[in-house]
């Protein structure tokens, strides 16, 4: 397996390329790696004296420090002699940032730098990506500015992507939901460091649970499934596949350089491999959600709280026509349930506590609820619209899904109000839904992947 810790966990970088001008690629990065970055950040710009008040190097060859990884944002013409110099300064970890290699048909080129790079023992990410992001060392070589795009809270969830433009866009909007991220790399021609060997060292991660994986085609199938097999052992991998029509194949091959392959044989891979296959992004997220946050299901049989009547039907449609089970509530826990809970209340599943309900209520019936043994997960449906609840039933929610003892996850639909309230569930360790389909949708994937 290749060491990649030095992508991700470097003690310096040098930043090849930055320019003076804050709208320039280098400068963007240069900046974004200052503000959080708790090591060294060394500029490289042989034309220029200083940027944002630090002293430029002509070349990586002139800094006495030992350095841990580069980044390279700079015209693809240039960057021979620059991977040269990395060579000469011994440095193995390198960001190619720069586009203009075989994604549009300069593929001279691009086995020119792969055999320096082979040459010199370079891993390489890259080249023609918009660069990596670790959540936790703060290392940011993404070169978009941090005020167009919010980068995530550290979480679980480690994200490969073959699109480097699609990942930060999704980033951006998943961050907003308060969803934690271990890892975003992006990877585009995977010169020498493909899909499979990120897989490989997320897999091996101890800061991610979660790999999300968004390809338009692999360099070596039977690595990637060999890969794949071993690592879906230990975490989940969702996956969703760009290219899946004639069309989407031809923009694949001329926007990463990588044939995109058949769609019916990577669905055949996936199931092979034990991969979670996503029809979208929003669903490949959905599923890491759910996948990152809860413990292990021990079965399939779902129990519905909810404070709206159609909201309990519909989810307890959404049940049955995702395979799963509705469960039975114990013979004990039906009397203790219309001992806590008032007259008027049906106690069956779904079970309704009618639009009166407040925090005490959903607390009485989540006391009986988290001990029925013949419940496995526990779907709570929290409308905040209504009169009598607030803000105040995340934490009785948060208190048993503490326990440890099934998976809990919340559907709350709703506007700016509930936006908020539903990233305290995130923040919380509990995924949250804003609809019943793909609240339900997520448990079957974890369902599945446990089964």
């Amino acid at each position: 397996m290749k060491n990649l810790d030095k992508f991700f966990k470097p003690e310096n970088v040098a930043v090849i390329g930055v320019s003076k001008n804050p709208e320039k690629v280098g400068h963007v990065i240069f900046r974004n790696m200052l503000n959080g970055f708790g090591g060294k950040v060394f500029p490289i710009n042989p034309n220029a004296e200083s940027v944002l008040n630090r002293v430029c190097y002509k070349s990586v060859t002139d800094i006495k420090e030992k350095i841990d990884m580069a980044v390279i944002a700079i015209p693809a013409k240039l960057i021979l002699n620059v991977i040269k110099d990395c060579g000469q300064k011994k440095i193995k970890h390198v960001v190619i940032i720069s586009a203009g290699f075989g994604e549009t048909g300069n593929d001279k080129l691009q086995n020119e730098v792969k055999k320096l790079l082979n040459k010199f023992k370079i891993n390489v990410i890259g080249p023609n990506v918009l660069g990596i992001l670790d959540a936790y060392s703060k290392v940011d070589c993404l070169f978009i500015p941090q005020f167009k795009m919010q980068r995530p809270n550290p979480g679980g969830i480690g994200f490969i992507s073959q699109s480097g433009a699609l990942g930060t866009a999704i980033l951006d909007l998943v961050a907003s939901k308060d969803i934690g991220f271990s890892k975003f790399i992006s990877y585009g021609n995977a010169i020498n460091t493909d899909e499979s060997d990120l897989i490989e060292y997320l897999g091996d991660d101890p800061e991610t649970k979660v790999i999300c994986l968004y390809i338009e085609g692999v360099k070596d199938g039977k690595r990637f499934m060999e890969v794949c097999k071993k690592v879906s052992e230990k975490k989940p991998i969702i996956a969703i596949k760009g290219g899946k029509t004639n069309e989407g194949g031809a923009a694949a091959l001329s926007h990463t350089g990588s044939l995109a392959g058949d769609a019916l044989i990577y669905s055949g891979v996936f199931k092979q491999c034990n991969i979670i296959s996503a029809d979208s992004l929003e669903e490949m997220f959905d599923y890491a959600l759910i996948l990152d946050m809860c413990v292990k299901p021990k079965g399939k049989k779902i129990m519905v709280l909810t404070d709206g009547g159609g909201y309990g039907i519909i989810s307890a449609d959404e049940i049955i026509e995702n395979g799963l089970e509705l469960s039975e509530l114990n013979k004990n826990n039906v009397k203790e349930l219309k001992k806590l809970l008032p007259p008027i209340v049906s106690v069956r599943n779904p079970l309704d506590i009618i639009g009166d309900s407040d925090v005490v209520r959903y607390d009485n019936a989540l006391s009986v609820l988290i001990d029925d043994p013949g419940i496995d997960i526990i779907l709570v449906v929290v409308l905040f619209q209504l009169p009598l609840i607030d803000d105040r039933v995340v934490e009785t929610i948060v208190k048993y899904n503490n326990m440890k003892l099934k998976p809990m996850i919340v559907i709350s639909t709703g506007g700016k109000y509930v936006e908020n309230i539903n990233k305290k569930f995130i923040n919380s360790g509990i995924p949250c839904y804003q609809f019943p389909y793909s609240g339900v949708k997520a448990v079957k994937k974890l369902v599945e992947y446990y089964s």
